[in-house]
């Protein structure tokens, strides 16, 4: 069986959260659930550092604005985690190349990254506080549950994580168009009471 179904479903859920696909996929294949996962992701070291970034991140990926500064740190680290995942998985099974997994991997996690980071500075201009404690709590959510569902139903598994991916892009696409149209009519605005600033104003 190829196993690009779950290199891309491993791509997109590392574009959200690159440190629980490499913790998952360790703890996967360290219990014996898959056969599929590498080694190299097994190792005791690499599953610690894995679950002490996932818990940092699990904090800041919910605090307002700090989540915006830790997508921007994490532009290059997650599609890169992406492509070495799925270099490792293509690897591991011998049915890809290592190049056209990677590739794979690494662009479908900066397309999720991109969507999860615009839509987080989206979110984090409304004024209540809760909306990034949900969000970040469903994509946690989703990670793991789409990630589990790859193990046994990868090719299902891949078509969840396509059509989140294309709604996500068409939602993002969406709030940019709204925010834009926003700040349009903000700017108008100023424009238009400047306007009627100077017209009032006595002559010198």
């Amino acid at each position: 069986m190829s196993v690009l179904p779950l290199v891309f479903t491993s791509g997109w859920a590392s574009g959200i959260n690159a440190y629980a696909v490499v913790l998952l996929l360790g703890v996967f294949g360290a219990t014996g659930l898959s056969d599929d996962v590498p080694e190299s992701l097994q190792r005791p070291e690499i599953l610690i550092t894995a679950g002490v970034l996932f818990l940092c991140e699990a904090v800041a990926d919910k605090i307002p604005y700090v989540d915006s500064v830790w997508d921007s740190v994490h532009t290059v680290i997650r599609p890169v985690a992406g492509a070495w995942v799925g270099a490792l998985l293509a690897g591991q099974s011998g049915s890809l190349s290592d190049l056209a997994a990677g590739a794979i991997g690494g662009s479908t996690a900066l397309a999720s990254h991109t969507v999860k980071a615009g839509t987080r500075m989206a979110i984090n201009t409304s004024p209540e506080p809760f909306s990034n404690f949900v969000m970040s709590t469903a994509e946690d959510l989703g990670v793991a549950g789409i990630l589990t569902f790859a193990m046994f139903h990868p090719e299902a598994a891949a078509i969840i994580a396509g059509v989140l991916l294309l709604a996500g892009l068409l939602a993002l696409f969406f709030l940019i168009s709204r925010i834009r149209r926003f700040l349009r009519r903000r700017a108008q605005r100023r424009e238009e009471k400047h306007m009627a600033e100077r017209v009032g104003r006595p002559p010198d």
